[in-house]
């Protein structure tokens, strides 16, 4: 379980929420509302007040490299450190099986990174978060530079993550997209969330 207490940077917060395991949080509002800045607090990737915990245990008592383990950030445009895509996943990742559940080959493993699409960069960021450990990810927008067909692929693998305890807060502008997936909306206006009904 992860529960936000007082969460707060710039205009946006402070922030009280719970959000259980086995939920997909849908976040939506306007661009500028603060979404983006909520996902980086939860992350710990920004200075902030307040304070996050996972299982009782608050962020700032582990090493911060621990909580982005269990608790994954994955941004609309994520960086890429390695020419080619193989040296950002683990050495005995299974490829074979791995991209295809979202619309990749399996060769795309040794492509470079410079010659990837967006999509296949996103879906790509989305895999390497997706851990054995990973149990809350952060998702700003993962699906917007995909057409509807990878689009249903990725949020078929999504759900099934969801289905097996993993929570899930997924930014997202896609309303038929929060039909879809999410068991629990929550709007953000003017750096405030609140539950949204409907």
């Amino acid at each position: 379980m992860l529960e936000l207490k007082g969460l707060q940077r710039l205009h946006v917060g402070p922030m009280h929420a719970t959000i259980h395991d086995g939920t997909c949080v849908a976040v939506t509002g306007k661009s500028g509302s603060g979404k983006s800045i909520f996902l980086r607090m939860i992350a710990d990737l920004d200075p902030h007040e307040g304070e996050a915990y996972l299982d009782g245990q608050p962020c700032s008592g582990m090493p911060a490299s621990l909580w982005r383990r269990q608790v994954t950030y994955v941004p609309a445009e994520s960086g890429w450190w390695r020419d080619t895509v193989k040296p950002h996943f683990p050495g005995d990742t299974d490829f074979a099986s791995l991209l295809p559940a979202v619309g990749m080959p399996a060769d795309a493993a040794n492509r470079l990174v410079s010659q990837l699409s967006t999509g296949e960069r996103q879906r790509l960021a989305l895999l390497r978060a997706l851990r054995q450990d990973t149990r809350v990810l952060l998702l700003d927008e993962p699906t917007s530079g995909l057409d509807e067909s990878t689009t249903r692929q990725v949020e078929a693998l999504l759900r099934d993550r969801v289905d097996k305890g993993m929570s899930i807060l997924w930014v997202t502008h896609d309303p038929k997209q929060v039909q879809r997936m999410a068991t629990r909306r929550m709007q953000m206006s003017h750096g405030q969330l609140q539950e949204a009904s409907g």
